[in-house]
């Protein structure tokens, strides 16, 4: 009999994918005939003229399994579906009968599949397909897949415990920063197994994982690198350059870690930037280019000047999604994980055995 655990998760961008796909492989490495689907997809992205989800992708790569991304994602949840869904023009019921077809045909003869839930597990009510409704569909367990920032976070998981119920079979507290661990593993936990909802593992934060780089911005924006100064470095915040040269300084030398967005008719911001240690990145809007003396100075300095054709607007909301929601998974991240959840977690309990 086939086993299946769903992932689901109070808030957005917790990490369920990367988990997901390393538990699958670890399950592969044991000697199981693992499947992996994502009922509806939510992370969308033009492929070869259609709307596909990057997950189920992913996927094949990592597990290297043959199945056709449109059963491992059955539902496209697209803007446009939902709006039809609302308008009525979407059955529910044939809905929920796709997904079932589909998962079927994926979990035959396979011991272990693993169901990636939406965004957030409230995500597919419009067509009763919420991550509960499908854990009751497909007959799934749940674990729960939970940032944390702050206590107030324990909030969320609780409010989902209790609309999975009894399926719900674990928590893994995902990319908990230092300062909050030991107030996690002290007393978040033990709070949540005293309301009995079992905490299969507390993983560190882990920069590699979920940290965004100016590579990963330049790919993003489809930005022309103006120097030749590493992209590797981390970004976590974002500031606009639109002030007086003097007050873009003592900003930008209270910052850490961020990437300036700017005019390339600002050179006075740019050199600004320039002069504060904390600046990665700049990113200039509009397709020009800056003066050579600011260009040179980067290069002195070996900070990279990202040039982009979109308007400033444009690039700050590029930019504010990548940074508030990470980068996106890839095999390496996986591999990450993977080791991750082996250090830090019950991978046996996890995997069922």
């Amino acid at each position: 009999m086939t086993r299946t655990t769903l992932l689901s998760s109070p808030t957005e961008s917790t990490g369920k994918t990367a988990v997901a796909l390393a538990l699958a492989s670890e399950a592969q490495e044991r000697g199981d005939d693992v499947g992996y689907m994502k009922p509806r997809g939510t992370s969308l992205e033009s492929v070869v003229g259609k709307t596909l989800d990057s997950d189920p992708m992913l996927a094949r790569e990592v597990l290297d399994v043959e199945d056709e991304v449109h059963e491992m994602e059955p539902v496209v949840y697209s803007p446009t579906f939902v709006e039809e869904a609302v308008q009525g023009r979407v059955d529910p019921e044939e809905l929920r009968d796709e997904v079932k077809t589909a998962y079927d045909k994926l979990a035959d003869g396979r011991g272990l599949v693993f169901l990636e839930g939406a965004d957030v597990y409230t995500t597919g009510g419009v067509v009763g397909l919420t991550d509960a409704d499908i854990a009751r569909v497909l007959d799934a367990h749940v674990v729960l897949i939970a940032g944390f920032d702050g206590y107030r976070s324990v909030d969320g998981i609780l409010a989902a415990a209790r609309v999975f119920g009894d399926r719900l079979a674990g928590v893994v507290l995902n990319g908990v920063e230092d300062p909050g661990f030991d107030d996690v593993e002290g007393s978040v936990v033990p709070f949540l197994e005293s309301r009995g909802i079992p905490v299969n593992g507390v993983l560190p934060y882990d920069r590699s994982v979920a940290g965004v780089t100016v590579a990963d911005l330049r790919d993003r924006l489809n930005a022309t690198s103006l120097t030749d100064a590493s992209h590797d470095g981390y970004v976590e915040r974002f500031l606009v350059g639109a002030m007086s040269g003097e007050e873009a300084l003592r900003q930008f030398r209270r910052t850490k870690d961020a990437v300036v967005v700017t005019g390339a008719d600002r050179a006075d911001v740019q050199s600004a930037a320039l002069e504060a240690p904390g600046v990665r990145c700049i990113v200039l809007a509009g397709g020009l280019e800056p003066p050579s003396a600011v260009v040179s100075k980067a290069r002195e300095k070996e900070v990279p000047i990202l040039s982009v054709g979109l308007d400033t607007v444009a690039v700050l909301d590029e930019i504010e999604e990548v940074v508030q929601h990470g980068r996106k998974p890839d095999a390496s991240t996986v591999d990450t994980v993977r080791d991750l959840l082996t250090r830090h977690a019950d991978v046996d309990a996890l995997l069922g055995d």
